[in-house]
């Protein structure tokens, strides 16, 4: 169950991030990235809410994920590298999401 669970909250952030990426560019470019990242971000809600996980406990350990992908897809899609500020930050979000994932 929990590595179900985790693959649909890793697709669910890649979604959202993905989904939110595509706005961010169909806003300079107008027409398809613009209605895909919508789809994206709809999918991304539809998909998250899929999982019998409390929801406090699904959304905290959501947030982790959620954190490490959207460093991967700002690094692939914008080029932008994370400061030292953004790892130290990001690390104790991971850390809080492995906490509430390995403590049940």
């Amino acid at each position: 169950m929990i590595l179900r669970t985790l693959g649909i909250l890793v697709l669910a952030s890649v979604l959202e991030v993905g989904g939110d990426a595509l706005v961010r560019i169909g806003l300079h470019s107008y027409g398809y990235p613009l209605a895909a990242g919508a789809f994206a971000l709809f999918a991304y809600g539809i998909l998250v809410n899929q999982s019998g996980v409390d929801f406090n406990r699904l959304m905290g350990i959501y947030i982790a994920i959620f954190f490490v992908v959207s460093q991967v897809i700002s690094l692939v899609l914008f080029k932008q590298v994370p400061d030292d500020r953004i790892i130290l930050g990001g690390g104790f979000i991971v850390a809080g999401g492995l906490l509430i994932l390995l403590m049940t």
